[in-house]
């Protein structure tokens, strides 16, 4: 059996000289004893897998809500494809694959129910009040709401993948601000990531675009000749029509189009990626961080079509109006939910009910640092629940469907 000090020598010896390695790692806030024979950063990916809050993800919606149809992806089949995306391109990278994998699996982990419409309800909740992004949610659920283990809150991650939560950029994902670093803190003078958390901010775009033209399409909602006039779909379709000159049955065509396409992004990171890093000069994960821009990326002609691509989904799919209509009702089901549980907080269960006296106390009877301690805890509630209670709860509290009906 290898010990994990000896993986992490392995690590030495296998990966590029700018990848971050597991025995570089800047630790965990509650000192505890690492695995025998796991790395750092294996050993969170095995955490993040074991959470409640990843597991919940099966029921939380992508683009479809999970009912509406056994094939579409869900919060956790988007972040399965995306850490295979990961994996994928950190291992032709020499990076580190298990921290590429564990920032993948915990990307998405701070999402609430019904996705990023769900998101702008419990925002618009929160204005006032600290405001709400699942980014930032995300590492509040690993660090503190997860309940595990006997010596401290949260999983206790080491602090490469918590970075990751509050410099995860993607076209639809804009974190707030993390708070002003201590007084010669590291992340000061950081504004990059590392290039594993890099990559999963571009695996993360890579997935969702594909997978919802996929599902658009399966949905009736997208229509492939009208896909025909994006310079993207037509560059995989030809590769698709020369690696498979005969006539295709029209599902196997759009699923190998897809493929195609993914396979067209992932080689053009690779390519786009070595380049970069090979022009910057950069020799350690450290220099990585001092890049006042991402290393990874697509190259130029390939961005602008993924920006094509993007702009046509965003105008014809995620705005269609059936799913505009699924996104209001569930904007209206979580609203009277957070509603009702700021009114009557006897309505949650006895740990949020705890919770909830306990920040009223602390912070007084009242005055604005009560209110946003009791407004955190009901968004607390709600963000972790998943579709399926979602809808539940609102059905109970009123005794009738109501919004739900349009999501059902």
């Amino acid at each position: 059996m290898l010990t994990r000090e000896e993986l992490e020598a392995r690590e030495a010896q296998t990966l590029a000289p700018y990848a971050q390695r597991s025995a570089e790692s800047r630790g965990r806030e509650h000192p505890e004893p690492e695995h025998p024979y796991r790395p750092r950063y294996a050993r969170d990916r095995d955490r993040i897998i074991h959470s409640a809050a990843f597991r919940r993800l099966e029921y939380k919606t992508q683009v479809f809500a999970n009912h509406e149809g056994d094939h579409y992806r869900t919060r956790l089949t988007h972040t399965l494809e995306v850490a295979q995306i990961a994996r994928s391109v950190a291992r032709a990278l020499a990076l580190n694959e298990d921290l590429a994998e564990a920032l993948a699996l915990a990307h998405d982990i701070g999402h609430g129910p019904f996705g990023h419409s769900g998101e702008a309800e419990l925002a618009r909740a929160m204005k006032d009040f600290g405001g709400f992004d699942h980014n930032t949610h995300g590492r509040r659920v690993v660090e503190l709401l997860e309940q595990r283990y006997p010596g401290f809150p949260g999983l206790n991650l080491t602090w490469e993948v918590r970075e990751g939560f509050l410099k995860h950029v993607t076209r639809y994902d804009r974190p707030l601000a993390p708070k002003p670093p201590a007084a010669g803190g590291p992340e000061a003078a950081e504004p990059s990531p590392s290039l594993e958390a890099q990559i999963v901010n571009a695996a993360d775009e890579v997935a969702y675009d594909n997978h919802d033209l996929d599902d658009g399409l399966r949905s009736g909602m997208l229509h492939e000749e009208e896909l025909a006039g994006l310079a993207l779909w037509r560059r995989a379709g030809a590769r698709r029509a020369a690696a498979y000159p005969g006539p295709l049955e029209p599902r196997l065509a759009r699923t190998q189009t897809v493929r195609f396409l993914i396979d067209l992004m992932v080689t053009g990171i690779v390519a786009e990626t070595e380049r970069r890093i090979a022009a910057a000069g950069v020799g350690s994960a450290a220099a990585v961080r001092r890049r006042p821009t991402p290393l990874v990326g697509l190259p130029s002609d390939l961005a602008a079509e993924k920006t094509e691509l993007e702009a046509y989904l965003l105008e014809h799919f995620y705005f269609h109006p059936l799913l505009r209509r699924k996104m209001e009702a569930a904007q209206r089901l979580l609203g009277e939910l957070f509603a009702a549980y700021l009114a009557d907080p006897r309505k949650m269960p006895e740990e949020h009910q705890r919770r909830f006296q306990d920040a009223a106390g602390e912070a007084g009877a009242a005055g604005a640092e009560a209110a946003r301690a009791c407004r955190q805890v009901v968004c607390d509630y709600v963000a972790g629940m998943t579709d399926r209670y979602a809808l539940e709860e609102h059905r109970r509290l009123r005794g009738d469907r109501g919004p739900a009906e349009l999501l059902r």
